[in-house]
């Protein structure tokens, strides 16, 4: 497990977590608890490339990037502090900026 950085927030209790996941229930939790998982299809390949678009502008305004993966329609969207060695307000407060973004026109595969 890394080292937190002096500027990066503490990591978040399981009890936060479990709040977040239940407030955004796309979301999911890896088995070791230190990232965040959504994954979600979008409308065409322009649209996913749009949603990535999108994404990356707000990850970059706060110095904070997702690992996506697209595969076409297909996005995968993954968040945690690597230099905290987990989820914080961060990983939590992005991934709520996604919902926001992706909230039109986009489903969750199986919904």
């Amino acid at each position: 497990m890394g080292t937190a950085a002096a500027n990066d927030p503490g990591l978040l209790s399981p009890e936060q977590v479990r709040q977040f996941l239940a407030r955004h229930p796309a979301w999911t939790l890896d088995a070791d608890g230190r990232t965040i998982r959504r994954t979600v299809t979008a409308p065409d390949f322009p649209a996913a490339i749009a949603a990535v678009s999108a994404v990356a502008i707000r990850a970059e305004a706060a110095d904070h990037h997702p690992d996506i993966d697209i595969r076409w329609r297909t996005l995968r969207f993954a968040l945690s502090t690597h230099s905290a060695g987990g989820l914080t307000d961060r990983d939590v407060t992005l991934a709520t900026t996604i919902d926001g973004l992706l909230a039109a026109g986009f489903q969750t595969p199986g919904s």
